[in-house]
């Protein structure tokens, strides 16, 4: 079944939120002082009320995890579906968040969909957001909002962990708010971008990343004369790459055929390399050195 092979594990051990996330919500009495995170903690209190489908994949049950340390009303959803309970069950969801893998996408949410409130939500948590905001506002005429957590399944909360929402044609501001509030009330931050420009982001940030280091461990393989040589700069790199391309190889593979943008940045690349091999190494570094330059100068 879908994801069945993905086993939850423990995420993390923040403690349950109390008065924490009202802190800066002025008064807390005043519906219109409210924060999001308080407001979709009232919304999603019941049971059910949000809808996690895939919950046994890592990011579905990390989902389901964090938001029941929130006090958010967490029901999860795995393959192979009940068709009667997905129809008594599904009615409750006032919003549905699709972890999905792309291949299986658009066939769930036609199975979903026709189950579901016409005034709940659907959302969606995938690394590219063209594609899969096209086919959730093909099948779903109500109100989409698609998501995208900037991290991983086991997230680190001595960092920012920020979540980019992106709004659907039909979105309205109760839905924005509500969606950003779900992901607030985990301790999650967020803010508002569009489909383009986030995948031309990702293209950049995600997918050649991956790309740039697969083709490097690509050139260097197959030459048993190598391993001697072996440098300690080498050797952290192939450490923080080993993952990439072994456990998760195939998903960021999918993720960068995904992305409408991948093609045009790899044709970038191709120009900064062009200026390596004609000897420009001092203009790339000193425009490589932007990522470590002095903010305050």
């Amino acid at each position: 079944t879908m994801c069945a092979r993905m086993a939850f594990v423990p995420i993390s051990t923040r403690p349950a939120p109390s008065t924490n996330h009202f802190q800066n919500s002025g008064i807390r009495g005043s519906p219109s002082l409210k924060t999001n995170a308080q407001r979709a903690l009232e919304a999603f209190s019941q049971k059910g009320s949000i809808a996690v489908i895939a919950a046994r994949g890592r990011m579905g049950a990390m989902l389901m995890h964090e938001g029941e340390l929130a006090g958010l009303g967490m029901a999860g959803f795995n393959r192979p579906f009940d068709s009667d309970a997905l129809k008594k069950e599904l009615a409750k969801a006032r919003i549905v968040i699709f972890c999905v893998p792309a291949a299986a996408f658009e066939n769930t949410l036609r199975i979903i969909c026709p189950c579901l409130s016409p005034d709940a939500i659907l959302t969606d948590i995938t690394s590219v957001k063209v594609q899969p905001m096209n086919q959730m506002q093909r099948v779903w005429p109500g109100r989409v909002i698609g998501t995208h957590p900037l991290f991983g399944p086991s997230p680190d909360r001595s960092t920012e962990l920020p979540v980019a929402i992106v709004p659907g044609k039909n979105a309205d501001d109760d839905a924005v708010n509500l969606t950003r509030g779900l992901f607030e009330a985990m301790d999650f931050s967020t803010f508002i971008t569009d489909a383009d420009t986030h995948d031309k982001a990702m293209a950049k940030v995600q997918n050649m990343n991956f790309i740039t280091t697969l083709a490097y461990f690509a050139q260097t393989a197959n030459d048993q004369e190598l391993v001697r040589y072996l440098t300690p700069s080498f050797l952290r790199r192939a450490k923080a790459a080993r993952k990439m391309l072994t456990e998760d190889g195939e998903m960021f593979a999918g993720l960068f055929e995904a992305n409408p943008y991948s093609q045009a940045c790899v044709r970038q690349f191709s120009k900064i390399l062009s200026l390596a091999s004609a000897g420009d190494i001092d203009l790339l570094l000193n425009r490589a050195r932007w990522w470590f330059r002095d903010p305050q100068k």
